[in-house]
């Protein structure tokens, strides 16, 4: 016990010779002052100290484990609260194989979803549910909360989603199950989140369910490109393939964003994790369950946001807003008198610093509306106002029209929709109006030499001319293997003739 005694004795003056200098000093870094113990009674106070009964001495908790314990807690407690909101969105159905000259072909895929409604509304991402055949939700089982073995949960039960909308802009969707008081959660305010803010995010990481991750808010708007309409919620809390769809919530449990991709050159998690707002996603899931679809506003015009180059090349006074940098000749915008090169400083009296504040403002305004935009034009201001409408369709929505069973035209091995005036509208100006637009090329395709490629318009089979689906089918109805066939397409606004035989 002396011995022991006396090592605790000499490890104590190190200690306070360390702490008289002012500090924990390594050898040779300053000098150690004179201690006002001396070192002889310091070891006698040591040695006199009351003997200590073997196997008796009960460890002291380390100095703020109490802290690390409460916050370890907390943690779980949020982990609990939301795991039973979060599902594993299982899909079955059909995409394009890039590998395989953008063949069509059969897919499966897992990934997350959050209940955001307890009567079945679950949202997730457009990329998850594009092109599906069928959706099956998996609900979590929901277990006791309180601590015990550590034992793997029992499956929780599958059921049957159909798609309320899909809006590819912001990469959401909105699913629906027959199923009532399911736990949903809180959409938080994305607005309040600050930098540095602790993040949970949940999902189904390379199809592993139940999954938590924690991180921090790395940045609060991160947008991919200087003129994106959308701003992300950067996390490093690692997010790998499968957490799509699945909440980042703060620490009381509120969803502050939708996780829908990461940024990696591994294809792995590095830090760099990005989801969708939670204030963007309450105004889009009320847009699907409202009209099926995003109701957006627009006004005819493409604009860029003013940055200190362009504003001194320009002699804008300012380095904000947006400059007009086109304009639909037939749109709202050219009736009310805009003009290439007007820059947008407000809208509705609300300064515009940006392209996304814009689009935000637009995005509000029903169709028949009216903004009134303050602008700047040359050395002069003005307040124009425009009518508001509503936007078509998105375009890259067109494979959800595909289904093999009916739109195989197997002669030719293509899967084709008819282009109608509104298709017609939203691909570049066609020669012809009308036609068979070529979407994909069918699974069994052989290996084509220059025949055929998605966004291809077919207008003639062998001088019949094609205007439609049902036309394309008639044309090639008597062509077997071994017969010579001319097509006449379409590409790239450049009519050619397409010569081969059916095989």
């Amino acid at each position: 016990m002396g011995a022991r005694c006396i090592l605790a004795a000499a490890e104590c003056v190190l200690y306070l010779r360390r702490r008289a200098s002012g500090g924990m000093a390594r050898p040779g870094e300053g000098e150690v002052q004179p201690m006002k113990t001396s070192i002889p009674s310091l070891v006698l106070a040591v040695l006199l100290a009351p003997a200590v009964t073997r196997g008796a001495v009960t460890p002291a908790s380390p100095a703020g484990s109490q802290t690390l314990q409460a916050m370890s807690g907390a943690f779980e407690q949020v982990a609990r609260q939301v795991m039973p909101s979060v599902v594993q969105v299982f899909v079955n159905g059909y995409g394009l194989d890039p590998d395989a000259g953008d063949v069509l072909t059969k897919q499966q895929g897992t990934a997350s979803g959050t209940i955001v409604d307890p009567d079945g509304y679950i949202v997730t991402n457009a990329h998850v549910v594009t092109r599906a055949r069928r959706i099956q939700v998996l609900l979590p089982t929901v277990t006791g909360g309180g601590r015990g073995p550590a034992l793997a949960r029992p499956e929780g039960i599958k059921r049957d989603a159909e798609i309320v909308g899909v809006d590819t802009a912001t990469d959401l969707a909105l699913l629906k199950i027959d199923a009532h008081g399911l736990p949903a959660l809180e959409l938080g305010n994305s607005d309040a989140l600050r930098q540095g803010e602790l993040v949970l995010a949940f999902g189904s990481p390379l199809g592993l369910g139940n999954t938590v991750t924690m991180g921090v808010v790395s940045a609060v708007a991160r947008q991919l490109k200087p003129d994106d309409m959308l701003a992300y919620v950067q996390t490093d809390a690692p997010i790998n393939p499968g957490n799509s769809g699945g909440p980042l919530v703060d620490a009381r449990g509120q969803v502050v964003g939708i996780n829908t991709m990461i940024l990696t050159r591994s294809g792995g998690s590095e830090g760099v994790g990005l989801a969708i707002p939670s204030n963007t996603v309450r105004y889009i899931v009320s847009q699907l369950r409202e009209h099926g679809r995003v109701r957006r506003g627009v006004i005819g015009i493409q604009v860029q946001s003013v940055g200190p180059v362009m504003a001194a090349a320009l002699g804008i006074p300012q380095s904000w807003g947006v400059i007009v940098a086109d304009i639909d000749p037939d749109g709202p915008a050219a009736k009310a008198g805009l003009q290439i090169g007007d820059v947008i400083v407000s809208a509705d009296s609300q300064p515009v610093g940006d392209v996304r504040q814009f689009g935000i403002n637009l995005y509000h305004h029903p169709a028949g509306s009216t903004v009134t935009l303050g602008v700047l034009r040359g050395t002069g201001t003005a307040e124009i106002k425009v009518g508001v409408i509503e936007r078509p369709e998105d375009p890259d929505t067109l494979m959800d029209m595909v289904r093999p069973e009916q739109n195989l035209v197997s002669q030719l091995d293509v899967l084709g929709v008819t282009v109608d005036k509104k298709l017609a509208a939203a691909l570049q100006p066609l020669r012809k109006p009308s036609g068979v637009l070529v979407v994909a090329m069918s699974a069994d395709a052989a290996p084509p030499a220059d025949r055929f490629r998605p966004g291809d318009v077919i207008h003639a089979v062998n001088r019949t001319a094609v205007t439609s689906l049902d036309d394309l089918r008639k044309a090639v109805a008597g062509l077997k293997d071994g017969d010579p066939v001319v097509v006449q397409i379409e590409r790239d606004g450049t009519l050619r003739f397409v010569a081969f035989e059916i095989d």
